[in-house]
């Protein structure tokens, strides 16, 4: 099964993506000796990168697989604002405003990284509720807009703040005017928002445990994949529920049912920063072509396999998928 058709395919699509944007900032260094002030190590940094985070790393996954990109959330036009404004525009990522006045700062996670490897994380940001964007009177409006110009929606949930009860039935009962728009929800389970009836759903083993509201299985217990899948289904009744299992692949799950175990294609991982992104990234897009789940969910696999071969966020690069994309396709037809 050859991939390479339904990469292309991806230019077609647009997607509006709606979510707590962050900036993220690496310290890379190296370390030589302890503090004689205190037994810490004393990183000698050699350089600052900065690149998009949480669903503004979404966005610029989609950006660069080739999709028309607009990203909704809160950005303040500080430093932090504008350098990820920048990275963004740079990508082609269209930004949409909503009309409020910004005065929490741009989220920024800095990561202090030495010899590949993460030291300690830095966050900078407010309380959630100084992050709301859904307060404008003329929001519903404008999100109205913007969902009749797109194929798909991408709820990305990062708990920070943008993603509220009230923004998600605003999207939802828009939704219901636009049959054939594509509604897809990365979750954050704790936050029991909801969120029935949504086209794709995309937890992680453990957010999946957790929104079908069962307890982590003891180390000698098999993991409850059809169980969960089940429950979930019945609480939230997703189109499609794609799990993702970390280094055991993907479970594709219809009604309830697992109809598809999807293994992972061994590749060396360095770092699983961002991986969750890319993969409901890249399946929203696929799914918004029209292709079928398993097909959608094996350039998902891939595109993530690429990801986690580098240190640190980063986005899908589309080159680099398509070349990875030949391999995958032996791998599989292989299995």
């Amino acid at each position: 099964m050859n991939l390479s058709y339904l990469l292309k395919e991806l230019s077609t699509v647009k997607v509006l993506v709606i979510g707590d944007l962050m900036l993220d900032h690496y310290i890379w260094g190296n370390v030589h000796r302890i503090s004689p002030e205190a037994p810490v190590p004393v990183v000698q940094v050699k350089k600052d990168t900065y690149t998009a985070g949480g669903a503004a790393n979404v966005a610029l996954n989609l950006s660069n697989l080739g999709v028309k990109t607009r990203v909704m959330g809160h950005c303040t036009p500080d430093e932090a604002g504008k350098r990820l404004l920048n990275i963004l525009t740079g990508k082609d990522v269209k930004y949409i405003i909503p009309e409020l006045l910004f005065q929490a700062p741009t989220i920024v996670k800095t990561r202090v990284i030495v010899h590949s490897q993460q030291l300690c994380r830095i966050d900078r940001e407010d309380t959630r509720e100084c992050y709301t964007i859904d307060s404008s009177p003329d929001f519903e409006k404008m999100l109205a807009q913007m969902m009749a110009d797109a194929d798909a929606v991408i709820i990305s949930d990062y708990a920070k703040g943008v993603i509220s009860q009230s923004l998600l039935d605003v999207v939802l009962n828009e939704a219901r005017k636009l049959p054939n728009l594509l509604v897809a929800v990365d979750p954050k389970p704790a936050r029991r928002l909801a969120f029935r009836g949504v086209g794709l759903l995309t937890p992680n083993r453990s957010e999946a445990l957790a929104l079908a509201e069962l307890p982590e299985p003891a180390p000698e217990e098999k993991y409850p994949l059809e169980q969960i899948c089940k429950r979930i289904y019945e609480l939230y009744s997703p189109r499609v529920l794609i799990v993702t299992l970390g280094p055991e692949g993907m479970a594709i799950s219809h009604k309830g049912y697992v109809t598809e175990l999807l293994p992972t294609v061994a590749r060396q991982v360095f770092d699983v920063s961002g991986a969750g992104d890319t993969v409901i990234a890249t399946l929203t897009a696929a799914l918004a072509t029209g292709a079928p789940a398993p097909e959608a969910a094996r350039l998902a696999n891939a595109a993530a396999s690429c990801v986690v071969a580098h240190v640190g966020t980063a986005p899908v690069i589309y080159n680099e998928l398509e070349e990875w994309l030949l391999k995958v396709d032996m791998d599989y037809q292989s299995i």
